[in-house]
């Protein structure tokens, strides 16, 4: 089976990836609200945050109540404020649920909520300090962190 586009389709679809691109970094620079960074981005990665659907760029920011998607043969590495790594393997789907952290006090919290796929986190300063206010959750679980590096893999 072939596929094709004409180019005025192709040209209304890279505007409006542009846009949405737009939409998912306003704010950043109004006192840069983010949450985390995108620190590497291999094959497709889409953010999605409330509408807005973009592709994952090298920098841009992660906040919470986002929704991380990786294609088939894609990953995604994410930097969070309190130092925590967020790796997703192919496949997945990823809810950054809830993520607060006061670079000043140090107190904060992060729930990730794994619908599919692969998540390593390595994580920071909250599970140091109080590894009860970390939590990552699948469909049929809920994970309190104790350790510092984990995998969490659901398969529906």
């Amino acid at each position: 089976m072939t596929f094709s586009i004409s180019r005025a389709a192709l040209a209304l679809l890279c505007a409006w990836q542009l846009g949405a691109t737009a939409a998912l970094a306003q704010g950043a620079d109004a006192g840069d609200q983010r949450d985390g960074t995108i620190k590497t981005v291999q094959g497709d990665v889409t953010v999605v945050r409330g509408d807005a659907r973009a592709a994952a760029i090298v920098g841009g920011p992660l906040r919470a109540t986002d929704r991380i998607q990786t294609g088939a043969d894609s990953a995604v590495a994410i930097v969070l404020k309190d130092g925590s790594v967020l790796s997703v393997g192919p496949g997945s789907v990823v809810d950054l649920s809830d993520f607060s952290f006061d670079t000043t006090t140090q107190e904060g919290g992060m729930l990730v909520n794994v619908l599919r796929g692969t998540v390593r986190l390595a994580t920071g300063l909250i599970a140091k300090l109080k590894p009860e206010q970390v939590k990552v959750t699948t469909p049929t679980t809920v994970i309190g962190v104790r350790g510092t590096d984990f995998i969490v893999e659901e398969n529906p």
